[in-house]
């Protein structure tokens, strides 16, 4: 835009108006030459400036009059946060900066401008704002308070300004940070007016059919509801009158939005909100006596009217964590209506009146430890002072222990006051706190040690080469990122472990040796370990010597086994056949012979019981530790990882002769549980009389079966018919060797 900004004859109108209604309220605290140097300012800004009306058509020197104005009436600031107001536009455009503020008009104008200032940067950042987080994060920001002021009052201006515009877009996004950032904040600082102003207005520019039904709904009923509430209250006066107190009743209807949110609430329409109505009665008593007095008026309504015991509400005995005392109470009214009675005395009513408060936590908008106190005294502090001395004691230190900083996307997060980047990294992602060098910190980098600050901007820098180490432990400050490191340890002394037991492994191979894992179990507690993976790590961190620990393990060996033929490696020349060598379950006779490696036989050696390998099977033997051979299936099981660690131990084995030898087998047979299955399988194996059946194992369950068969039987051809003919059984669904 290249046109020299101008006001039009009504902007010009209204602008001269609020100058004169700003001026008459704020005169007595400006101090001399204010009004001359701020004239200038405004004349050469508009004179030399190109001014740009904002996104939604408006004057932005005339939104600051009327901004000021609103301060002014609703608030009750002065001076320093008036100029502060009506110079910020020429802050935002360049035309004047906060250092030569500080020199015309003095430090507090701006440092209210410096707050705002970085609110503004805040903003850029895109940060989530319906988050109780950012809320905070803007309270932390103001080096004032009446930054935070300044900032309601202003979107209470635009959201009443807004209302013809063309831009729905962004009038959406205003009304939607004035319902979930503004109007909250409004209420945590007791200035209700304000926040009800902003839930209605937001409601009526988001939810434009909501809003009007209901205003319709409301300015219906509006006389007869007047008519009904002083009908209410007449007999009540005349009957709190007659008891001897003093008070006064107030009488309202509910807001729009509070309607809205009951009817979602409840699930109702308009009509069926019954407590539309609220009265208050104040009592004026004295301190001593505001307890039995605000029962007493209870006494007094609950005679007259029926009251809902579900509804009421004892903040007289027991007062809110925020010190709101009232008793609150529904009671059906005349014509069967609900209405809403609250009883409280004058102190009581100013408490919750000047922002302790009362009503915000009741609504369900959480708020900080510590934050009630800290508030309770701004609105008193406002009316009194408006001096940068009274100012300074609400600085927000209240937020001295938290944090709030930013990841690069915008994404807001809070920590404890000390928090460090690497807190911030885990609180990212275990993976990233894991691999954590250091960050960017506003696009500075820092190390990982770096404490947070907040509105820091943090972008975290990784490895592929870092791990967790133990000193991190002493580094970061949350619970979260302490036991996520704690956690990461754990799972690299479990890497370091493994790496150490492969290591001894690959040692045991080298001396021929093989590892068996009870004998290492036992060599483990000999050596005092109470932890396998205690053991491991000292192997690994070279704590224990590799070689020493294969030396004890072989002398407990050879100190614990009897030395037989079994165990003891012999030649060829002194092998003698001895048949007590043999499995239990496997007769050998010179019919059946295996040669093993090149053209051996005779030689020692036993069928593993993992996979039962039979005459006629393909099978090779594995020496074992003690020198014997171990005769297993090509197809075991366990043959891939034998051959795989231990390849320098397979010898070559086969079969020959004419396979007289019975072996035992066990087959797995699962099939539908029909009549007589059992039978027919056994049957089957009775009639062969070369089989033997050893044992016979089945479980029913649901209508299937499934059961183990152990038979002696000659060799692998007989098995194969055997397994054909138990197939054909009908109901047989599997038949395979174990």
């Amino acid at each position: 835009m290249t046109d020299k900004f101008e006001f039009t004859s009504q902007e010009r109108e209204e602008a001269l108006a609020l100058h004169s209604q700003i001026r008459q309220e704020v005169l007595s605290s400006l101090v001399e030459g204010d009004e001359e140097k701020m004239r200038k300012y405004l004349s050469s800004y508009i004179e030399q400036s190109q001014i740009h009306r904002d996104v939604f058509g408006l004057n932005p020197i005339l939104l600051a009059f009327q901004t000021a104005a609103l301060v002014v009436e609703e608030i009750g600031l002065k001076r320093d946060a008036v100029l502060a107001i009506l110079l910020h536009p020429s802050i935002e455009d360049g035309h004047l900066t906060i250092e030569e503020v500080k020199n015309e008009f003095g430090e507090s104008v701006a440092r209210i401008l410096r707050g705002l200032q970085r609110i503004q940067e805040l903003y850029k950042k895109n940060p989530v704002v319906e988050t109780e987080n950012f809320r905070n994060l803007l309270l932390s920001f103001a080096e004032d308070m009446r930054v935070i002021l300044i900032m309601i009052a202003d979107r209470v201006n635009l959201m009443r300004q807004i209302r013809d515009t063309e831009n729905a877009e962004a009038k959406k996004e205003v009304s939607i940070e004035a319902a979930y950032l503004y109007a909250p904040l409004a209420h945590k600082l007791g200035l209700y007016k304000m926040k009800s102003e902003l839930e209605d207005l937001s409601l009526k520019y988001l939810e434009h059919d909501a809003y009007y039904h209901i205003r319709e709904k409301l300015s219906e009923t509006k006389k007869s509801r007047d008519a009904y509430i002083e009908r209410f209250i007449q007999p009540v006066s005349e009957h709190l009158q007659a008891a001897g107190l003093k008070f006064h009743i107030k009488g309202r209807t509910k807001s729009i939005h509070s309607i809205w949110q009951k009817m979602k609430k409840q699930k109702c329409p308009f009509e069926g909100v019954y407590d539309l109505f609220a009265i208050r009665i104040i009592i004026d008593a004295p301190i001593e006596k505001e307890k039995m007095h605000c029962w007493q008026a209870f006494a007094i309504v609950t005679s007259m009217y029926q009251p809902n015991p579900k509804r009421l509400r004892d903040w007289l005995s027991v007062p809110k964590s925020n010190g709101y005392e009232s008793l609150h109470i529904t009671v059906l009214g005349p014509e069967q209506k609900w209405v809403e009675v609250q009883i409280r005395t004058e102190r009581m009513d100013e408490i919750a009146e000047r922002g302790v408060a009362a009503h915000w936590r009741y609504k369900g908008v959480k708020g900080e430890t510590g934050l009630d106190e800290w508030l309770t005294n701004i609105r008193s502090m406002l009316e009194t002072s408006d001096g940068l001395e009274a100012m300074d004691q609400f600085k927000m230190d209240l937020y001295e222990d938290e944090v709030f900083v930013f990841t690069p996307k915008g994404d807001l997060y809070k920590f404890p006051k000390g928090a460090t980047v690497l807190d911030f990294a885990y609180h990212i992602h275990s993976k990233i706190g894991n691999a954590c060098t250091g960050a960017r910190i506003n696009n500075k980098v820092v190390p990982l040690r770096q404490p947070l600050q907040s509105g820091d901007q943090v972008e975290i820098m990784t490895s592929s080469n870092q791990k967790p180490r133990q000193e991190w432990l002493n580094i970061v400050k949350t619970s979260r990122a302490k036991s996520k490191i704690r956690l990461a340890l754990k799972e690299t002394q479990v890497k370091e472990g493994l790496f150490a037991k492969e290591m001894l492994e690959r040692k045991f191979r080298n001396r021929k040796v093989e590892m068996e894992e009870a004998a290492m179990q036992h060599l483990v507690k000999k050596l005092g370990f109470k932890e396998t993976s205690d053991f491991y790590r000292q192997l690994a961190d070279g704590t224990l010597d590799v070689n020493e620990v294969i030396d004890k393990y072989i002398e407990i060996q050879q100190g614990e086994q009897p030395i037989t033929g079994n165990n003891v490696a012999q030649t060829a020349a002194d092998f003698v056949l001895d048949d007590s060598h043999l499995s239990p379950l496997t007769t050998h006779l010179t019919d059946d012979v295996l040669v093993i490696d090149q053209g051996m036989k005779g030689v020692d050696y036993q069928l593993a019981r993992c996979c039962q390998p039979i005459y006629g099977d393909k099978v090779f033997g594995f020496v074992t530790v003690s020198g014997g051979i171990k005769i297993h299936r090509e197809d075991c099981p366990n043959a891939p990882e034998l051959k795989k660690r231990f390849g320098y131990r397979i010898v070559k084995a086969k079969w020959s002769g004419k396979g007289s030898s019975q072996y035992a087998i066990t087959l797995h047979v699962i099939g539908t549980d029909d009549i007589g299955i059992v039978n027919n399988l056994t049957s089957i194996i009775s009639k062969d009389e070369r089989l033997v059946l050893r044992s016979i194992n089945i479980d029913s369950h649901d209508g299937l079966f499934s059961g183990n068969l152990t038979i002696m039987i000659d060799d692998n051809t007989r098995l194969e018919s055997l397994i054909k003919k138990l197939r054909t059984v009908k109901g047989v669904k599997q038949v395979s060797r174990i």
